[in-house]
């Protein structure tokens, strides 16, 4: 008789999630799930796969989620490092995950022609629907933004402007509690 696995502790895997702030003037591109207790917004994109290359993986999520082809957008440069440890519920313990946020522009235009909604494949075969809300970036600070960028992204002096650091606080299960 063979033994199933045992238990893995937390954050003894790691996983990578690519995603980007899409703006377009003031307003950044922003994804809103509506659950039965709660909101909460994402940045668009998803988890690396396998041995996929990080800039595959951004471009893969930004036509997924935001049916946008990065060759319509300018700039594409990574914007913050958010390393997160936090706890969560469910059978499977919680991954260590690096966040790598880029920044890219769009044009009115562009921003005409990109999805509206964003369908989210669940494991067990059912789908939940995410909204595309464009939000002016100065007013993410109080916002229920996972990665918790909301401060940072909203103290930018302008959409385009320079970025120092990088590497943004941790994520822990001391300063986050998960939604």
């Amino acid at each position: 008789m063979t033994k199933p696995p045992a238990p893995q502790a937390p954050f003894t895997r790691l996983k990578i999630r690519s995603s980007a702030l899409v703006f377009c003037g003031d307003e950044v591109a922003l994804i809103r799930r509506d659950r039965a207790d709660s909101v909460h917004y994402t940045t668009i994109g998803g988890n690396v796969e396998g041995s996929e290359p990080l800039p595959d993986a951004l471009r893969r999520e930004l036509g997924e989620e935001l049916r946008l082809d990065v060759g319509q957008a300018e700039g594409g440069e990574l914007l913050w490092i958010v390393d997160q440890r936090v706890s969560r519920p469910g059978p499977t313990p919680a991954p260590r995950k690096l966040h790598l946020v880029y920044r890219y522009h769009v044009t009115e235009d562009t921003r005409a022609t990109l999805a509206e909604q964003e369908i989210d494949e669940l494991t067990h075969g059912s789908c939940e629907v995410g909204t595309i809300e464009w939000i002016d970036y100065r007013k993410t600070a109080d916002l229920p933004l996972f990665p918790p960028i909301g401060p940072a992204l909203a103290a930018l002096p302008s959409p385009r402007a320079h970025v120092t650091n990088a590497e943004l606080p941790a994520v822990t299960d001391q300063n986050y509690s998960w939604v």
